[in-house]
Parts: C-alpha cells; sequence; structure tokens
C-alpha cells in the first residue's frame, strides 16, 4: 500500500514540477474551437443521417408499392 501512495504523491511532484502546462487563455480559445468543431461535425453527421435515412425510406417504398 505504501507503493501506491508513494506513487501518487510522485506523480503529483512530477505533475508539479516538470509539466508545461498550456497557458489559460489558448486553453480556452482551443476549448472553444473544439466546441464548435464538434457542433458542426455533429450537424454534419446528422445531416447526411437525415438524406440516407429518407433515401432508404424512398427505396423501400418504391420496392413495396
Amino acid at each position: 500500500m505504501a507503493g501506491v501512495v508513494n506513487y501518487i504523491k510522485e506523480s503529483f511532484t512530477e505533475l508539479k514540477n516538470n509539466v508545461s502546462w498550456t497557458p489559460w487563455a489558448e486553453a480556452q480559445s482551443l476549448t472553444i474551437l473544439v466546441a464548435v468543431f464538434s457542433i458542426i461535425f455533429s450537424l454534419a453527421i446528422w445531416g447526411v443521417d437525415t438524406v440516407f435515412s429518407k433515401v432508404i425510406s424512398l427505396y423501400f417504398n418504391l420496392i413495396n408499392g
């Protein structure tokens, strides 16, 4: 159990002292950029899904008469 506690302590020390963190303003702008592209991508997938759904419905309506 002491090994796990020591590992966690060393991990926090590593994160605190040796990791170079992105500046807050850059992190905010990148987060907004990711959110915008996620929304655009999800809308594009929704549009393609809607079109394919309508095409498949028309196809089956033609087959079934």
